[in-house]
């Protein structure tokens, strides 16, 4: 993955004689930090911070959430949309252990976020106190990196090592557990140092010019070249440059989930997306290129499918700047060390002015054969039944391309990143590696926050929304303005459709049964209507985009409706199915 941009620290006082407490020391590092926002909620071993926070209500907004996970969801938003740090709090115990799943999510999504827990006394570590668990064991998997902080001296430059950590080279989430008595002791105010260096880390790779040289013969010599590229464009703000490569290089280029919105959808050299669910072109046309160049992705299985049949003909060039994804799963024939805003000019400079009207026409051969079986249907249908493809086309008329669309995880997240426009980087936000029902309402919030003066759209399913349904809270209490779109197509879609085709239609346990989510925005003071009929959905949708505040729209959708192509589990890329 690419670098993120490191925010510019605000200056800070120099040292006085003035005492401040541990927890002062915690919120005047996040002021010199350039924070703004912080997603939380309080409890007792976090409460010092807590106190102190009441007196920064003119530098520091604090959102409280309804569940801890809420908050990890929202700070990987406002992270996603902002292109800076999320931050959180949270308390010992269950406090502590509701983030798990929020800092996996950002670990194998690559989302710079600092968290802060509140700990029992030192004197109490070990005891099996009240709300005690052993926070520093249990993140460990889940963190880039994480410490225990116990004494107030140690805080300052813990939390400069944790927001450097957080945004450097591949970013990722950093967690600091302070106990209660560190919170609460005072020390000399020394003022606050941001961190540029650790002797021990090395975020950014050494990049090794000779291996740029053969990149560039490599491609100036192939007669089908292929390019993949993922979110470490997004990270390493590279999109112009990206830009840059391929129109010099002429080289068709397939996005993956994450690299969604780095290019826009509309540019003529962008085929398509990768993966289980992707394009038929770029999948099967994976099979068929001579130089494959991946720009920024790690290669997983939902990319690559069955390893021993991805590929084998293609020459491999992988530019990364973590060393620890080349050669992972797939070998690469030309490593590309680096942060690809620095790499990608520098193999620019190198590439001939190209074009490869034969093989791009090969891809847009394949849109016809999907467009016929597969996406003429799904936009254009002709029964009754709505699809969820063609509400995305509808959003997409109305938004013009320009919206924040969070996604939550399922049948509609997949046909949402294959249908919707984007014409601006940081506007695809959804869980990616590790697929997290519940991500889209919270993480709207966060991505609301992150980018106010964009509109930003959740859209879930029936299953996933009622995972974090209770951040409707949060909307309302802050006056939030997220518009919120459910796809009912009452079951839990994406398993549904697995036990249909590789189950014999065996439905085991996914019907669900919703309640009335028109009644339940309602409930939380935020408007909505729920509609089931073609000649009702763009009357709905205008009215959801154009309402001031949050608004909650449901829509009903075929119930067996499936997702297509689709490339089976255990099968390679070139046996992806149209239907």
């Amino acid at each position: 993955m690419a670098n993120t941009t490191e925010i510019a620290p605000q200056e800070v006082a120099p040292a006085t004689a003035q005492k401040i407490s541990g927890s002062q020391a915690v919120l005047n590092a996040f002021v010199a930090e350039g924070v703004d926002t912080i997603f939380g909620y309080p409890g007792g071993a976090i409460m010092p911070i807590y106190d102190a926070l009441y007196d920064y209500g003119d530098r520091l907004n604090h959102i409280l959430v309804r569940h801890e996970q809420g908050a990890t969801h929202a700070a990987q938003g406002y992270a996603r949309s902002s292109g800076k740090v999320g931050v959180v709090f949270a308390t010992s115990g269950p406090g502590a252990t509701n983030l798990i799943t929020g800092l996996a999510d950002a670990l194998i999504d690559s989302t710079p976020m600092v968290c802060i827990t509140g700990q029992v006394f030192a004197h109490l570590l070990g005891t099996d106190a009240f709300q005690e668990t052993d926070v520093m064991n249990i993140t460990t998997p889940v963190t880039k990196w994480n410490c225990q902080v116990t004494e107030a001296s140690e805080i300052s430059e813990v939390i400069a090592k944790a927001f450097y950590i957080a945004k450097s080279g591949r970013p990722g989430p950093v967690l600091v557990d302070i106990t209660k008595n560190a919170q609460i002791e005072l020390i000399e105010n020394k003022g606050y140092t941001p961190c540029d260096h650790i002797r021990s880390y090395r975020p950014k790779p050494i990049i090794r010019k000779e291996y740029i040289q053969e990149a560039a013969d490599m491609i100036n010599a192939a007669e089908r070249p292929y390019i993949l590229f993922g979110q470490g464009v997004i990270l390493g703000n590279a999109e112009e440059e990206f830009k840059a490569f391929i129109e010099k290089s002429g080289i068709p280029s397939a996005w993956t989930l994450l690299g969604l919105g780095a290019l826009p959808t509309s540019h003529p050299l962008n085929v398509g997306m990768l993966g289980m669910h992707g394009n038929y072109g770029p999948n099967i046309l994976t099979n068929q290129c001579d130089v494959l160049i991946a720009i920024g992705m790690r290669f997983d299985d939902r990319v690559t499918g069955r390893l021993d049949r991805y590929a084998k003909q293609a020459k491999i060039i992988h530019l990364d700047i973590d060393p620890a994804e080349i050669d992972k799963n797939i070998k690469a024939t030309i490593p590309v060390w680096g942060d690809c805003k620095e790499t990608l000019p520098m193999l620019t400079k190198l590439v001939l002015q190209k074009s490869y009207p034969a093989w791009l026409q090969r891809f847009h051969d394949c849109d016809k054969e999907e467009y016929k079986e597969v996406i003429h249907n799904e936009l254009n249908p002709t029964d009754e039944v709505l699809t969820m493809g063609e509400v995305i086309k509808v959003l997409n008329e109305l938004t013009g391309g320009d919206a924040i669309i969070v996604t939550d995880v399922g049948q509609h997240q997949m046909v949402a990143s294959r249908y919707a426009k984007f014409n601006q980087t940081r506007s695809n936000i959804t869980s990616g590696g590790l697929g997290t029902m519940g991500f889209a309402l919270p993480a709207a919030i966060g991505a609301k926050m992150g980018a106010p003066h964009r509109t930003v759209v959740a859209i879930a399913g029936d299953g996933g929304i009622q995972m974090t349904i209770q951040e409707l809270g949060t909307i309302h209490q802050f006056g939030m303005d997220v518009k919120i779109m459910i796809l009912n197509n009452q079951f839990l879609g994406m398993v549904r459709q697995w036990q249909q085709l590789f189950n014999e239609r065996r439905y085991s346990f996914v019907n669900i049964t919703s309640p009335d989510f028109v009644k339940v925005a309602d409930a939380y003071g935020i408007a909505g209507q729920k509609v089931s009929e073609r000649a009702h959905l763009k009357a709905a949708l205008q009215t959801m985009l154009a309402h001031k505040g949050s608004y909650l729209l449901e829509v009903m959708t075929g119930k067996e409706n499936n997702v297509f192509p689709m490339v089976p589990q255990g099968c390679g890329v070139g046996e992806i199915r149209l239907k």
